[in-house]
């Protein structure tokens, strides 16, 4: 298939150390949006998600449940993938970095660094964060020695692993970062990025010594590979070598907190491997409650399917989306997200699609195609080039506000025109025409945002032999008291 029909989108692998949160859907969601915008406009779409199996968090929460970790696995993959599927979530494909189609690929890229001489054996002594899957350096943590993000202090962990010649790659990251200048948004992101890599690089332990759980390094049982040389590897797995090399993915989705290791690590492991690199890093902020970023570990996280069972998978995706600015942090408050839904979406989409479409069914729901007035022309394509315009640079809320304005427009010509009092059938035809091609436009810039919904009012709204035919569809947002 030609590259420019073909869209690869991807969200970050999530642990398994619990079931997602409203965090883990914010990310999701926003790839969801793009795999869908893209789909629309005639794009064959890869859209993959799904579980960080291998790592020492697992490990724990295994423990910690007192189950048998296979199990655990197990039952907490099947936890995010219909969680996702609740959630009306268009991911193509599910990844479990415990599937031998993935292990066999971490395997295949590992012999690729190494043989270009990128993986040694060597001592490491250093501050490992749980949290982070990582190691840290002092200047790092707060005067008292603990993560700033988890507030626990990293443990000393002194050992013999292989390391990834990451300083080898200093300069031509910083060559491709120069000719890319989009390769991280927001551009502050990618700023953060390139500071830090000019700052210098070390190389990185890129195994542990033998634990309990995870992916043997090739000809050393005793070291298995370290989370970042395997999780990051998903990416290839979904589509296979050949296919990354035909078509890396276009677009990574993922909180900030691991840009580095997308920006940085991930491409110098694809140098390194002689394979191309991706497209573009897109980085959302995190969702705070009270200002403190929503975690497991700390224990504060509202649980999507809870949200979605109260206002809808729609009503969700609305809120985060037009809430929280691209790639800044957003509070979540769900007085906030209540005041939302039932101001825009039940008091403004419900309601515009509910008048229109119930002044068009007394009419008999059938309407000749016409051509439509100068105003309503001129607000479907400022609508239209707004959504692409904003949607190219993530700028949902933005996006969204464009549809909502078409929606005013159309609010504001049936309460000035006072349609339902219209007696000449012409001059009311006329007005109806221009108002149901303005609710079904408004149906089709949607689809990405809110596709429950869109579904329901394009199925609404029928275009056959030269006519629109409408009917009533059941209450999009029944309004919440």
């Amino acid at each position: 298939m030609d590259s420019h029909d073909e869209f690869y989108i991807t969200t970050p692998i999530y642990y398994v150390n619990d079931k997602p949160h409203i965090g883990h859907a914010y990310s999701t969601i926003v790839a969801d949006t793009l795999a869908r915008w893209r789909e629309a406009r005639g794009e064959h779409v890869v859209f993959s998600t799904g579980v960080d199996e291998n790592s020492q968090k697992t490990v724990d929460a295994a423990k910690k449940h007192d189950e048998e970790i296979h199990a655990y696995v197990d039952r907490l993959a099947d936890v995010w993938a219909t969680t996702w599927s609740k959630l009306g979530i268009s991911n193509t494909d599910f990844i479990r970095t415990t599937e031998e189609r993935h292990i066999e690929v971490v395997k295949d890229i590992w012999g690729r660094m190494e043989a270009a001489g990128d993986i040694y054996k060597g001592q490491y002594e250093g501050l490992y964060c749980k949290g982070h899957e990582a190691f840290m350096k002092e200047d790092e943590l707060t005067p008292d020695g603990l993560c700033p993000e988890h507030k626990v202090a990293p443990e000393l962990v002194t050992e013999e692993n292989y390391f990834f010649r990451l300083s080898n790659y200093q300069q031509k990251l910083l060559e491709f970062y120069e000719t890319h200048g989009e390769f991280v948004a927001p551009a502050h992101r990618f700023n953060e990025v390139r500071s830090f890599v000019e700052n210098g690089l070390e190389d990185i332990s890129f195994s542990r010594e033998k634990k309990e759980w995870g992916i043997p390094v090739p000809n050393d049982p005793n070291q298995i590979i370290y989370v970042w040389a395997d999780a990051l590897v998903n990416y290839i797995t979904i589509v296979g070598v050949e296919g990354w090399e035909e078509h890396p993915a276009d677009v990574h989705v993922m909180a900030k907190d691991i840009v580095r290791f997308h920006a940085v690590i991930w491409p110098a492991m694809l140098m390194s491997a002689g394979l191309p690199l991706p497209g573009q890093i897109v980085s959302t902020g995190f969702l705070t409650m009270d200002g403190t970023k929503m975690s497991k570990s700390l224990g504060n996280v509202v649980d999507p399917l809870d949200l979605a069972a109260r206002y809808g998978n729609d009503g969700m995706r609305y809120f985060l989306l037009r809430e929280v600015s691209f790639g800044d942090d957003g509070d979540f408050s769900e007085a906030k997200m209540k005041e939302r839904y039932n101001a825009d979406l039940a008091n403004g989409l419900g309601n515009f699609a509910a008048r229109v479409l119930t002044l068009t069914e007394k009419d008999g729901g059938a309407l000749k195609d016409g051509i439509l007035d100068g105003d309503f022309h001129i607000t479907i394509e400022t609508m239209q080039r707004s959504v692409y315009a904003k949607l190219k640079e993530y700028k949902f809320p933005d996006a969204l506000a464009a549809i909502w304005a078409a929606i005013s427009f159309g609010d504001r010509y049936v309460n000035d025109r006072k349609v339902w009092e219209i007696k000449d059938d012409a001059t009311r035809a006329v007005a109806l025409f221009n108002l149901v091609s303005l609710l079904d436009a408004v149906a089709t810039e949607l689809v990405p945002f809110l596709p429950e919904a869109a579904k329901k009012l394009r199925a609404a709204i029928v275009h056959e032999d030269g006519a629109l035919k409408t009917k009533k569809p059941e209450i999009l947002f029944p309004r919440i008291k």
